[in-house]
């Protein structure tokens, strides 16, 4: 039976899929649909998370709520004449009439038009009915306005920059840093575009990622627990939609700052020739980072870290051309550029050590179609990426990797009575991937694979009154390349107590083929490489062969809601069990000794977030605890042909406490100045402290003739026998920024944005370098001033 099942998995998925599809497709011909779309008027945006309400019926109202793409759908409607209702605080309410026969599916386009009121206003109540409705465990939802809520570094507001507030999630810091959620690297955690996966989302100076802020319509932070629709990932999911482009006028911004350049445009290239009718419309957006050229004459005098300057430039371009159909449905074409430069400068030295780039270019498309005999929403995509990097370190061979592939998908969405869901899919991917490298011995080593990855997936969100929801979902995902098939089982629960107290948990099991190579002896490390998962034999710490190469985890998360007036408390303890961490070998010393080790690691925490978002205020304050443990192979005492031994340690991201704290408020009459401050705090980093020096002498330089004693060889490292047994001191940091908007016209206006960050100059420790013992810090002081023209 088991081998049926590891042989046939096209046959499974194809019977699951038509049993899924036969049962969502049935309905009672006595009764009716009413679906659509809700849309701001102003730009033709859809209106993401809004209640849609049904009046006139016998058993009284019916509520639905809008997706991403703004549609909604109502089912198993009897013959008669209803209203439709919808009012959110900050746009006035809307009602439209609608007459349904019995099998009749009625399609409507409501379009709402915004009051001068704040638009975070809108945003808190749209998520009212989410709260009791969906699981939400583990999840946080960000859009625009609240990344621009943040103390901007640099003055340029960024969702890297917002990613650093979340429970959960640990930063390394401002130059090479990155972002480590709720115990797993970033490899373990799949960064989403538009449905495309976006191998290294974050510039080598980490307060930037390749996303511009404004393009953006929301983005979804899967901490933990994330339900059955992603795969291929074995920690956490950051998905990233955005906007379509305005349909009404031309619209963009022009931004500048000391640290980089944006543009952005959207508008129509066909207009609606009636509301709601089709269109066709485009969005642009270019960043260029010049910090290489201007941090040295501007910044020199703030502080050691700039006196050499800051080496770092990046350009991110990206565009997208949008297919708008009258009854909603639509076709989306984008492509991307992002592009890194850094140069990794010796120690209080202008003298380089080494040169880091890294590029990823990609094409694709989405679509989303609704037929109209359906209730059914059909999402699709197909997309091919590549992402290349190099790592050249002087006295060292350069090191390499890069990653390519397609991915195509497609999704059925069926939203039913009562706040409830059925959703099943399918995805194909295919991935090439190639990594050189070098171990600790000196040994180049060069790794290439291929493989394809199929999956169906199916959830169901069921709501039982208005106190139980319950998710269960099934992923089975099959990997060719291992001739691998992992059943994921899924699971989302959600008890409200009352409206303002609720209980939620999720948990389930993870896999992914995907490895990275980024070393953990320390803090810092610009290079990370990938590689698929081998077809070679692994063993595990045990010295065992292990049954499959696949990454594998599980998590288990639980959680309580609490709102008080208008604060909303969030407790969310959490455990992830890293059954098999696929890495390459400390102990590989020959060539013809294993490349790969399999490992594993546990990481669990507890985070508490209180957040007040109340007319002027906009308050949130979260205090995270974590522990991160893996186990891999090392020799012992670092000693060439000595035996190898388990060992327990803490990754370099192990950061045990983190507190951030925000604070914004919007002043003035007009409500045209906003300020805002963030705290944050963190514990020590580990790292594996130095044990010792020696000369590294070549003995074949000239074969039988070589004379080492008149050699100069090259001064190398001993690394203490624990890995990342010591402590870096404790991270704290205060930033500030001022915001202020002068309005020029009905859609034009200029904002200029004072910020400073790091205000009272603490000396955060970056890395030590372990030649010279020389300390280098985090950025000190840093104030900068943007100007922003939005037309």
């Amino acid at each position: 039976m088991k081998t049926f099942f590891m042989k046939q998995p096209a046959v499974i998925l194809g019977l699951l899929l038509m049993f899924c599809f036969t049962n969502a497709q049935a309905q009672n011909v006595t009764t009716g649909i009413i679906k659509g779309f809700v849309y701001d008027k102003s730009n033709g945006e859809p209106m993401i998370f809004t209640n849609v309400v049904l009046l006139g019926g016998k058993s009284g109202p019916l509520a639905v709520q809008t997706d991403v793409n703004g549609y909604f759908t109502i089912t198993k409607i009897p013959e008669g004449n209803y209203t439709l209702f919808v009012s959110i605080v900050g746009y006035d309410s809307l009602r439209s009439s609608v007459s349904l026969k019995p099998g009749q599916i009625v399609q409507k386009k409501l379009f709402l038009t915004q009051k001068n009121q704040s638009l975070r206003d809108v945003e808190v109540t749209a998520h009212k009915t989410e709260k009791t409705t969906q699981i939400n465990a583990g999840v946080v939802t960000v859009t625009p306005r609240e990344i621009k809520a943040l103390p901007s570094s640099g003055g340029e507001p960024d969702i890297a920059q917002y990613l650093q507030v979340v429970p959960g999630v640990v930063f390394t810091g401002d130059q090479g840093g990155q972002l480590y959620i709720r115990g797993g690297a970033p490899s373990q955690t799949g960064i989403l575009l538009d449905g495309m996966t976006i191998y290294n989302p974050f510039h080598s100076i980490g307060l930037y990622s390749v996303f511009e802020t404004d393009a953006i319509r929301n983005v979804d932070v899967q901490t933990a627990g994330f339900n059955a629709q992603y795969g291929n990932r074995t920690s956490a999911i950051v998905d990233v939609h955005t906007k379509d482009g305005n349909k009404n006028r031309l619209a963009g911004k022009v931004s500048a700052s000391p640290i980089m350049g944006r543009v952005m445009l959207e508008g129509p290239l066909a207009k609606p020739k009636t509301e709601g009718g089709a269109s066709t419309t485009f969005l642009l957006s270019a960043k260029y980072s010049y910090l290489d050229k201007t941090s040295k004459p501007l910044y020199s005098s703030f502080g050691e870290g700039f006196t050499y300057g800051l080496p770092y430039n990046f350009t991110d371009l990206y565009g997208k051309v949008s297919f708008n159909g009258d009854n909603g449905s639509k076709l989306n074409l984008f492509g991307f550029n992002f592009d890194d430069k850094a140069t990794v400068l010796k120690p209080n030295t202008d003298s380089v050590n080494a040169n880091f780039h890294w590029k990823a270019t990609g094409a694709g498309l989405s679509f989303v179609v609704t037929p109209g005999t359906s209730a059914a929403l059909i999402n699709g995509r197909f997309a091919y990426s590549k992402y290349l990097l190099d790592y050249n370190e002087a006295n060292y061979k350069p090191r390499g990797s890069g990653i390519e592939g397609f991915e195509g998908a497609i999704d059925f969405t069926y939203y039913l009575p009562g706040f409830s869901e059925f959703k099943y899919g399918v995805e194909v991917s295919g991935f090439h991937t190639s990594l050189d490298y070098f171990n600790s011995s000196g040994d180049t080593t060069s790794l290439d694979r291929r493989s394809t990855m199929a999956a169906l997936y199916l959830l169901y969100r069921k709501n039982f009154g208005q106190k139980f929801v319950l998710e269960p979902g099934f992923r089975f995902q099959y990997y060719s390349g291992l001739s691998a098939l992992s059943p994921e089982p899924r699971i989302g629960l959600k008890y409200n107590l009352s409206n303002s107290v609720r209980l939620k948990a999720a948990g389930g099991l993870y896999s992914q083929c995907i490895i990275s190579t980024k070393s953990d002896r320390d803090v810092v490390n610009f290079f990370t490489g990938f590689v698929l998962s081998p077809d070679q034999q692994i063993y595990n710490t045990d010295g065992k062969v292990v049954n499959t190469n696949l990454q594998t985890a599980y998590h288990v998360l639980g959680g309580i809601e609490v709102d008080v007036q208008n604060v909303e408390f969030n407790l969310e303890p959490w455990l992830k069990n890293f059954n098999q961490n696929i890495e390459l070998s400390r102990i590989k010393e020959l060539a013809g000794q294993p490349d790969f080790v399999a490992g594993k690691g546990k990481a669990y925490g507890v985070d508490l977030s209180a957040k007040y978002n109340k007319k002027r205020w906009y308050l949130w304050g979260v205090i995270s605890y974590q522990q991160v443990k893996y186990e891999t192979l090392v020799r012992i005492g670092n000693r060439v042909g000595s035996d190898s031994v388990k060992q327990t340690y803490p990754p370099p991201f192990d950061r045990r406490v983190n507190i951030n704290l925000l604070a914004s408020y919007t002043a003035g009459k007009k409500r045209d100045w906003e300020l805002s401050a963030r705290f944050n705090y963190g514990s020590a980093f580990p790292f594996t402290q130095t044990q010792g020096y020696y000369e590294n002498l070549n003995l074949l330089q000239n074969g039988v003739n070589t004379n080492y004693l008149q050699q100069n060889g090259q001064l190398s490292l001993l690394y203490a026998n624990d890995i990342n047994g010591g402590r870096l001191s404790a991270y704290h940091r205060l930033d500030i920024s001022a915001r202020k908007r002068f309005t020029l016209s009905e859609h034009s206006n200029v904002e200029t944005t004072l910020s400073v960050s790091n205000v009272y100059n603490r000396n955060n420790i970056f890395y030590v370098d372990r030649l010279s013992n020389a300390k280098v810090y985090q950025l000190p002081i840093f104030p900068s001033l943007n100007v922003t023209w939005n037309f």
